[in-house]
């Protein structure tokens, strides 16, 4: 199976236990394969660095750009396909569905809401959260 994760997935995988963290074990294990940009990978690093993560980080014992370049080094990076404007709200979600779209992915993991109100499905892509991500792949 096929994934993006939104980088708030990613974020709590990396720094909790949980269906975020399951699914980035998944990905060790090679049960499913994980989709990324540059943007996203950008993204994800602003975010580690946010004083409101701080002690999450400090716990894990490795370093903002560690954690980035190990999660590089899970997932496969493409280059993001042109899309128009998609969700107005949020344009910043935009990038997920670009990096969806070239991957080819069969799911986008997100618990953002933004990315939902589509309707679970984007050009043939499901939008689920993390907890139906991980009970699909359990699933087989």
């Amino acid at each position: 199976m096929r994934l993006v994760l939104d980088t708030n997935v990613v974020v709590s995988g990396l720094l909790w236990n949980g269906r975020p963290a399951h699914l980035l074990d998944s990905a060790q294990a090679g049960e499913v394969e994980l989709f990324t940009s540059t943007y996203l990978l950008a993204e994800l690093a602003g975010i580690l660095g946010r004083a409101k993560f701080a002690k999450a980080l400090a716990a894990t014992g490795l370093l903002r750009e560690e954690l980035v370049l190990g999660y590089a080094e899970l997932a496969t990076v493409v280059t993001p396909a042109d899309i128009p404007p998609t969700i107005a709200a949020d344009p910043d979600d935009d990038p997920v569905l670009a990096c969806a779209l070239a991957a080819r992915v069969d799911l986008i993991v997100s618990g953002d809401r933004h990315l939902h109100d589509l309707g679970g499905h984007y050009q043939g892509i499901r939008i689920v959260r993390p907890a139906e991500a991980a009970h699909l792949i359990e699933a087989g």
